[in-house]
């Protein structure tokens, strides 16, 4: 019953917190320079006065800047909030046709690179701290904390340097081979291949974090008595390591694992720009660079939800993982 009072509370504070963020947003972008009408109908050298007038007030119509500037937001959170997030003046089309694509890319790439670095990190990490203070653990711990420093556009280059220029392995950008002509099996070994690298570049620096993280949960529950009377009882080693100290270590990990996988998303906007990547962060920075504010904001929305709900999913993820923590205002 708490934990229901708990999550509406959070609930609300989710909504109230998207609006106050859609208001800034909103008026910060309609504050920059640039007049998003005259940018749609692009060269008017053609036009006479009348046939400019024409298209400049049906374009306003059209993207809602005919009206006050508060009415101009009430429309627009209005439509967002039934699903329809305006106009790209870049595309000419509505935002809700264009956005499928991206979409599907970047949640691939994510997705892809979130299993990489669980299927390495979490073992890893185990390993480390059961070899607390070997030559691997050290060995790794260096390797982790290069990955973790180095920047991911550094990585990228290097990367598109040796993998793609170098040796040949791999393509240097794109999601597909430019006129590909196959069979779905075939398409989606040609695009693998392309997601090779982007994949590699963005699990570098979650490996290094996870990694460190789990290595120091799995170290600090190692050390507990219950983990000494495990093993006093006879119990194997490895129904120690991940029946008793893993489950019990999983707390912290949940928390940095959570907010990674929220910044991951936004993280991949550098990656998708060096990769060419056609995902959501190319299409933000394309709408930023056109002045495609109905995209931008769309994009920007998307991140602000993806950060408000991680922080329930990490509350929830704690009383999934430990059943004695209870939710509580």
């Amino acid at each position: 019953m708490k934990n229901g009072r708990y999550l509406v509370k959070r609930l609300l504070y989710i909504v109230f917190v998207f609006f106050i963020i859609s208001i800034l947003m909103f008026f910060i972008y309609k504050a920059t320079p640039g007049d998003p009408v005259k940018m749609m109908i692009g060269d008017t050298s053609n036009l006479t006065p009348e046939r400019y007038q024409v298209m400049y007030e049906r374009y306003s119509e059209l993207l809602g800047v005919d009206k006050s500037l508060p009415e101009q937001y009430f429309r627009w959170i209005t439509n967002m909030l039934r699903g329809d997030f305006g106009y790209s003046i870049q595309y000419k089309r509505p935002v809700i046709d264009i956005i499928g694509t991206p979409m599907k890319n970047t949640v691939i790439l994510n997705l892809c690179s979130m299993l990489v670095v669980f299927l390495i990190s979490i073992p890893l990490g185990i390993l480390q701290a059961v070899k607390k203070n070997s030559l691997f653990d050290k060995a790794v711990q260096v390797v982790t904390i290069i990955g973790y420093s180095i920047p991911s556009f550094v990585i990228a280059l290097l990367a598109i340097y040796v993998f793609a220029i170098k040796l040949k392995w791999f393509p240097i950008s794109g999601v597909k081979t430019a006129g590909f002509e196959g069979t779905e099996a075939a398409a989606a070994l040609d695009m693998a291949k392309h997601m090779v690298l982007p994949v590699l570049v963005m699990s570098l620096g979650g490996l290094g974090s996870i990694t460190r993280y789990v290595r120091a949960a799995m170290i600090d529950t190692l050390r507990m008595d219950y983990i000494k009377t495990a093993r006093a009882k006879g119990l194997r080693e490895r129904v120690v390591i991940y029946s008793h100290a893993f489950r019990n270590a999983l707390i912290p990990i949940v928390t940095v694992t959570t907010w990674w996988i929220v910044g991951l998303f936004g993280g991949s906007i550098v990656i998708e720009s060096i990769f060419l990547w056609r995902g959501l962060g190319m299409m933000l920075l394309d709408g930023l660079m056109q002045r495609d504010f109905a995209v931008v904001l769309t994009m920007q929305m998307f991140y602000v939800v993806l950060a408000l709900l991680g922080n329930v999913i990490m509350d929830l993820a704690y009383t999934l993982v430990d059943p004695r923590v209870r939710l509580e205002s």
